[in-house]
């Protein structure tokens, strides 16, 4: 196997679900240390580091991030061993391969052979993060001063190497009812919270008049978590909700919470759980023409496809990478080799040529900074 594939294999073979991200953190910071990149692992608990990593004296540098968690498998749903990366033809099966594993190895692979070449590097910056899975998590805690802000921004995320330029945002909620308790057997003395957030998960689910974009579709809402009450003979007297919005451009958080205030009615506490706003970069921004000149380069089809319906850590890092004293996002591409429809599925695959091609994408993209600063 390619050095690239040999990484992924052993990426894989961690489990990073919801801790463990700092084995993985350490395993991609040796090569990057060994060929001159400044390593930091800034980490907010034992087994959660992320990694920073610089090189080149630019002071605005090109960033690429990954994340390094995954969602959880379970094994018994799965026709081969979730964390084994077993080959099949030209796919690599495993929980993380294409989500997003492969577009970190893809990266860090790129990153080494870019510095390993003599020339003068204008600036790279690698930031791989825990706990985007959880609503982006290792991004929030990253602090402003341990990135170099003023570069734009590549995440190596699923889009099978295709050119795109946004995807959408979060709006997480959690929604509360408070009931009054009562014996099983004579419910009518109490106030069921469990029936009241279940009649509004159903209206949240069956609502079908969200605003939508001609671009980036429909907003979406999913009913995630519904829990509440403790045994059978007792009428529960709170429950909660878990609530994934996901918006689009021109719908603002305020628009979003009045319409699931509405939908759910009197009676249901809405509040805000994670909001991660919507990336959307200009076509004809000269970032993204950097980046087609690299598809071509590499033989890879350079038009531009629909933002991704998922989010990223760009949400939190193109405000992170602003310049100081600029509130404007950095110029921001999604571009990674994982296949979007294979997230969070079963027997999760990706292409190990896609892989393979994503390296190279990337060397022609970071040689491709360096030409033209």
């Amino acid at each position: 196997m390619t050095a690239v594939l040999d990484l992924l294999a052993e990426l894989v073979r961690r489990r990073t679900v919801a801790s463990g991200e700092g084995v993985l953190a350490a395993l991609c910071a040796d090569p990057l240390r060994d060929n001159g990149f400044e390593v930091s692992t800034p980490g907010w608990e034992e087994g959660r580091e992320q990694l920073v990593a610089r090189t080149g004296s630019g002071s605005a540098p090109l960033t690429v991030t990954g994340h390094l968690d995954t969602v959880p498998a379970d094994p018994a749903q799965w026709t081969v061993d979730p964390w084994a990366a077993e080959r099949d033809g030209d796919r690599v099966v495993g929980r993380g391969t294409s989500d997003m594993k492969s577009g970190v190895a893809a990266a860090v692979v790129a990153a080494v052979d870019h510095a390993a070449r003599p020339h003068h590097c204008h600036g790279l910056q690698l930031v791989l993060t825990a706990g985007e899975e959880t609503g982006c998590t290792g991004a929030l805690r990253l602090r402003q001063s341990s990135l170099a802000p003023g570069g734009p921004l590549l995440v190596a995320e699923p889009t099978a190497n295709r050119l795109t330029l946004g995807h959408k945002g979060a709006h997480w909620m959690r929604l509360t009812a408070t009931g009054r308790a009562a014996h099983g057997s004579a419910p009518q003395l109490g106030d069921n919270a469990v029936v009241r957030l279940a009649r509004a998960a159903s209206a949240l689910h069956d609502h079908d008049s969200w605003p939508s974009h001609a671009a980036f579709g429909p907003v979406t809402a999913n009913v995630g978590l519904l829990r509440g009450g403790v045994q059978p003979n007792v009428v529960p007297d709170f429950a909660e909700m878990l609530l994934d919005v996901r918006t689009v451009p021109g719908v603002s958080g305020d628009d979003v919470r009045s319409v699931v205030a509405e939908l759910c009615g009197d009676g249901i506490q809405v509040d805000d759980h994670v909001v991660l706003p919507v990336v959307d970069t200009d076509v004809h921004d000269p970032f993204v023409g950097l980046v087609r000149e690299a598809l071509v380069a590499a033989g890879e089809d350079d038009e531009p496809h629909s933002p991704a319906r998922y989010f990223t850590d760009a949400s939190v890092l193109t405000g992170l990478l602003s310049p100081p004293g600029d509130s404007r996002p950095a110029p921001t591409v999604v571009l990674g080799p994982g296949e979007p429809d294979q997230c969070h599925v079963v027997d999760e695959w990706c292409s190990a040529s896609k892989v393979e091609a994503a390296a190279e994408i990337y060397r022609q993209l970071f040689d491709g900074w360096c030409r033209g600063r």
